[in-house]
């Protein structure tokens, strides 16, 4: 037997009561007996039936001592009654269940609002749970608006904003609501979710963990993990005419000529038709069917409001909603959020990399005719640098040459001194004309700065410019500095999603031309080289319901593509500030097919090679 010590405090009071041996009585059973609902903060007032909500009875007992589950999971969308289910067990935890127990809400003003406007109702109308919390009112009475006290046990409400809320004491019963909502870091403490979960290791053996969300965007959704994580229980439904049981999904819900009254649920058997009125029956008779992997600790339920009872939201308000949702995408990711209860994926505007792939031509010298300056875009990573050597003529349209990647340790002279020789290299065009290299952009923003820096100040401050990403919409390309910065180079700021803006444009362009994109067939062109120069997705984003634009790898290597930003930076440098135009430069030369003298003929087949290129030196020499 647990001997309880005298004048404890009523959190070490709850700890001891918590290692002693708890009743039979479930959370469904206690709520069908006790629970009332009030005016105030339910749909229906009065006594809880939980046969009107019949999916809510296994996630309810799973929370139950008798329970082997520690950690229940319900994934869900709005109007099934997830926040009563919640409600239910803390009313049970307080009235036979008591220990110390932790309600997270997303932030601490919904906290204290909930626990006025939600749980002090349900206390205050409920006897049984009245007489264990004191009147606010009484002196000492222990019952705040963030903390309610009761025999044997303590209620607390945090906010997931707040790392002090969410640090304050152990518990055994957590209840995680809408964590979707959850900022990823809590005052540079880390996950809140797992900050409030650490609260619960001194009841590692009999603690219950509640996680309640409406799923939000799936590459952030914490929700969504955590139900993958568990045993993922669908709730099934038998078919009124064959029997047949199936989750009610929106695939199945179907309704004729964009009328939301010839609303049905068809039998993916037998195709039967249920309509409203048929749901009462269907719910009563469904049951949870897990599709993951069975597991004793932790519970996954996933319910949209399909599932929704009479009354409350119909399969004809999910149609209604559907049409009108459809046509703005804001709309539409709110509905798939809270009627299908799934996480909404964006779909990122992008080029499938096997089309690049299969345009590869065959270049008829290692530089075509109408190339008439050269680029290199320098990626610098942390053991390698890679770069693409670029050939540009009239109307940007692009000749890829070459791509490089150079691998050694970034702090030793000795890569920085290859990559120096690399850079003077010349390139043989069709005419026979040895063409160099005529600017340089270099990433500067990686762990190497002061190494990038010192390669600019050696190889030509104006040559090799240091550049900086800035990821933001609008921007201009490059935006070169009229003067060297303290460290003696020409530091320059390249709108990312401006030049991923454009390059992605010329992407789509098919026919060769203004803007058109070429790549050799080379070992250094493959599949790969593609796959990193389409990594990245448009996605559109929505921040307070204004929706925005981001580029986004979603992890994927994208060296190539920030190779070919940097190399279109650098022309833009060329035109813009030193004075060159391409369509000048391309109607100075004649065409490729036209009759060439004889005289001309031999002069240009006198190839010289150039002289070391200064800092200053013209853009090309031939």
């Amino acid at each position: 037997m647990i001997a309880i010590p005298n004048n404890s405090s009523p959190y070490l009071e709850g700890f001891f009561k918590g290692l002693k041996p708890d009743t039979r009585l479930t959370v469904s059973e206690w709520a069908d007996q006790t629970r009332v609902l009030t005016a105030k903060s339910a749909k229906e007032a009065g006594r809880w039936r939980t046969s009107r909500t019949p999916y809510l009875k296994e996630i309810m007992d799973c929370l139950s001592p008798s329970s082997p589950v520690q950690q229940v999971v319900f994934m869900k969308g709005a109007q099934v009654g997830g926040t009563e289910c919640g409600n239910n067990w803390l009313g049970y935890v307080i009235d036979h269940t008591p220990g110390p127990m932790m309600y997270v809400l997303p932030t601490l003003d919904l906290a204290k609002r909930t626990s006025r406007q939600r749980i002090a109702p349900m206390i205050e109308e409920m006897p049984n749970l009245r007489d264990k919390v004191k009147d606010p009112r009484s002196r000492d009475s222990g019952n705040t608006v963030l903390s309610k006290e009761f025999p044997n046990g303590v209620l607390v409400f945090a906010g997931a904003n707040s790392a002090a809320g969410l640090r304050s004491m152990p518990v055994r019963f957590l209840f995680l609501d809408e964590i979707d909502a959850y900022d990823d870091d809590v005052e540079g403490e880390g996950s809140p979710v797992n900050l409030a979960i650490k609260r619960t290791a001194t009841f590692s053996r009999n603690r219950k963990i509640l996680m309640v969300s409406t799923p939000n965007i799936a590459e952030t959704s914490k929700i969504e993990p955590a139900y993958e994580n568990s045993d993922k229980r669908l709730y099934n439904v038998p078919c009124n005419a064959c029997g047949h049981f199936q989750p009610i999904v929106w695939a199945q819900i179907r309704f004729d000529d964009n009328d939301p009254a010839t609303t049905r649920f068809e039998c993916v058997k037998c195709e039967h038709k249920h309509f409203e009125k048929d749901k009462p029956r269907l719910l009563s008779n469904g049951k949870w069917i897990a599709e993951g992997e069975k597991s004793n600790k932790v519970a996954g339920f996933h319910l949209n409001s399909l599932y929704s009872p009479n009354g409350w939201y119909s399969w004809q308000n999910a149609v209604e909603d559907f049409l009108e949702a459809k046509k703005k995408p804001v709309e539409f990711k709110d509905w798939t959020n809270t009627v299908l209860g799934e996480t909404w994926v964006e779909k990122g505007e992008t080029v499938e990399h096997a089309l690049l792939y299969q345009r590869r031509e065959h270049y008829p010298a290692e530089v075509p005719w109408w190339v008439e300056i050269l680029t290199i875009g320098c990626d610098v990573q942390d053991d390698r640098i890679e770069f693409e050597v670029t050939g540009w003529g009239a109307d940007e349209e692009s000749w890829s040459i070459d791509y490089v990647r150079l691998y050694g340790d970034l702090s030793r002279p000795e890569i920085w001194n290859a990559l120096g020789e690399m850079f003077h290299r010349t390139y043989t065009r069709q005419d026979g004309i040895r063409m160099n290299v005529a600017q340089i952009c270099m990433d500067s923003g990686g762990h190497y700065t002061d190494e990038v820096y010192a390669f600019c100040r050696k190889f030509g401050a104006d040559w090799v410019i240091p550049i900086k990403g800035a990821s933001q919409a609008g921007k201009p390309i490059a935006t070169y500095p009229k003067t060297k910065n303290k460290k003696g180079v020409y530091l320059t700021l390249i709108g990312t999603d401006t030049a991923k803006e454009l390059i992605y444009q010329r992407y789509r362009i098919l026919e060769p031309g203004a803007g058109y994109c070429h790549w050799p067939i080379k070992e250094c062109f493959d599949e790969d080289y593609f796959k990193q120069a389409t990594a990245e997705e448009k996605l559109k984003k929505f921040k307070l319901g204004v929706p925005y634009f981001t580029w986004d790898a979603k992890n994927r290597r994208n060296e190539a593509l920030d190779c070919r930003v940097y190399s279109l930076a650098a022309v833009r440098i060329l035109q813009q500030h030193r004075g060159i135009n391409l369509e000048r430069l391309a109607s100075s030369r004649p065409s490729p097919d036209a009759p060439v003298e004889e005289d001309e003929q031999e002069e240009a087949q006198k190839v010289k090679q150039p002289a070391r290129r200064s800092s200053r030196s013209a853009y090309l020499q031939r």
